[in-house]
């Protein structure tokens, strides 16, 4: 599996390092970053990540797309959003975390199916699309080959329920014994919504 990672200016850490742990202890695996622009991209905790130029993506096995501050900018850079709108179309899967979602919502990807994201943002969130379903009580939500989740610590729930989805419960339940991680299991069960 190929997993091609999306950023941002000011991407949120968790979000992308979390799932990339889940992904990278896959047999098999392949992880590339990209962005609209290639090069050196960070976020405000001081990460620097070098990626690929997003057109130079032309076949996509999973597309994954985290949250955080810079999707407030990115949801209004249309050329941008048609770039991930044509990718998503050609990902066999994509993944969204936090406010990731309101990127793919604005694509209009979402319309008409259910999707989640950041509590503390949902309001922000909802307001991208009212073509979606949005699932508020959930800690993630899987609509045909899209997967969207909650915030932040939500994204490696989901990445291990991808996983678990492809792989099966087992390999999933054994990459989150590797690293020590409580795996919240049940999709629909979130503590954090009511935030």
């Amino acid at each position: 599996m190929t997993f091609n990672i999306l950023l941002f200016t000011d991407f949120e850490t968790l979000d992308v390092f979390g799932p990339v742990e889940i992904f990278g202890k896959l047999e098999n695996s392949e992880i590339r970053y990209f962005s609209e622009k290639g090069g050196a991209v960070s976020n405000k905790d001081g990460i620097k990540i070098d990626t690929e130029k997003l057109e130079m993506l032309s076949d996509s096995d999973i597309l994954f797309i985290p949250g955080g501050m810079g999707t407030r900018t990115e949801v209004n850079n249309h050329g941008f959003l048609q770039q991930v709108k044509d990718i998503a179309e050609r990902s066999n899967f994509v993944l969204t975390v936090c406010t990731g979602s309101a990127l793919l919502a604005k694509t209009g990807l979402l319309d008409g199916k259910k999707a989640t994201s950041n509590k503390r943002s949902f309001d922000w969130v909802k307001s991208c699309s009212g073509e979606v379903e949005w699932i508020e009580q959930a800690r993630w939500v899987t609509d045909g080959k899209y997967y969207t989740s909650s915030g932040v610590s939500a994204g490696i729930d989901m990445a291990l329920g991808f996983v678990a989805d492809r792989l099966g419960i087992e390999e999933a339940r054994r990459i989150a014994f590797r690293i020590e991680y409580v795996w919240q299991e049940d999709s629909k069960q979130d503590d954090f919504w009511k935030q």
